[in-house]
């Protein structure tokens, strides 16, 4: 692909960028099963800002692979193509356990304030309305690894057939599959011993969030061009801490673009965005 050629980044690009970008050289990075979008920051960050990182692959568990293109499914073995070796998941656990993995990326149904995340039922567990496909070990993973970078493409509340907002960023979460920095009860996670730092980012497609370090409540950091701080509030049910400094998020140069491209011809992270976020594109600034 022609970089010259490339005159704007689709939403879903520059959110992956900006995941990567979450990304420090050097750290041994995972991501777990069904996940295009941390999948392709990682192979971008690898390439670019992180050529010492050390990338775990989803369900392969292969060490930094080479892969051809990003296939449909996490679960294929064209994603350890190319990899030094390959560890097992009570490797990959014991890794996390000794405090040697420094960056996972997980998700939820459910957020709230604290960065704990629902992937396990919505309501009572006694009495659910829906059943999740449950935390895969990230109730474990969340409690032990260095940093964590959560992302969601649902930030943007749906309404329901009666035109309530249908919330991903809840008040009260139903359900804490994957700890984050404070627990329903009020207990902080420095009190339950965890050897992990918790939830360090937060990117969606409305903006970039760090975690005040004294309340420990998500903080809005950058908005995307085409995002207000209003978009934010009217579609996180809690109130989010407002940045004194919020900015727009850098944009990805041309040849982060070109990668992300030539990783997924197939367009596979695009099914994780509805289409009106696929449809958003951004100019670049022009190439000299």
């Amino acid at each position: 692909m022609n970089e010259l050629e490339i005159t704007h980044a689709t939403l879903p690009e520059v959110m992956i960028y900006q995941v990567a970008r979450t990304i420090r050289d050097g750290e041994l990075v995972f991501h777990g099963y069904g996940s295009p979008v941390p999948a392709l920051a990682m192979l971008l960050a690898k390439r670019t800002h992180a050529p010492h990182m050390v990338h775990i692959e989803g369900a392969t568990y292969a060490i930094n692979p080479t892969p051809p293109f990003l296939p449909p499914t996490s679960n294929d073995w064209s994603l350890a193509r190319g990899s030094v070796m390959a560890i097992g998941i009570t490797d990959l656990f014991d890794i996390a356990a000794r405090g040697d993995m420094g960056r996972m990326f997980l998700s939820g149904v459910q957020v709230d304030r604290y960065g704990n995340l629902n992937v396990t039922v919505i309501g009572r567990p006694d009495a659910p309305r829906a059943k999740l496909p449950g935390s895969g070990g990230g109730c474990n993973l969340s409690g032990d690894v260095q940093h964590v970078t959560i992302w969601t493409t649902g930030h943007r509340a749906s309404l329901n057939k009666t035109g309530k907002r249908q919330y991903r960023f809840v008040q009260h979460i139903d359900f804490i599959s994957s700890i984050g920095h404070v627990t329903r009860d009020g207990t902080p996670r420095t009190a339950l011993g965890l050897r992990g730092g918790g939830p360090e980012w937060v990117v969606t497609e409305l903006g970039v969030f760090d975690f005040d370090p004294q309340t420990h409540v998500l903080r809005l950091r950058e908005l995307y061009p085409d995002t207000t701080i209003q978009d934010v509030l009217d579609n996180t049910e809690f109130e989010p801490i407002i940045a004194s400094d919020v900015r727009t998020v850098p944009l990805p140069t041309h040849e982060d673009v070109a990668l992300i491209r030539s990783f997924d011809p197939l367009h596979t992270h695009q099914h994780e965005f509805k289409s009106v976020d696929v449809d958003r594109h951004f100019s670049l600034p022009h190439q000299q």
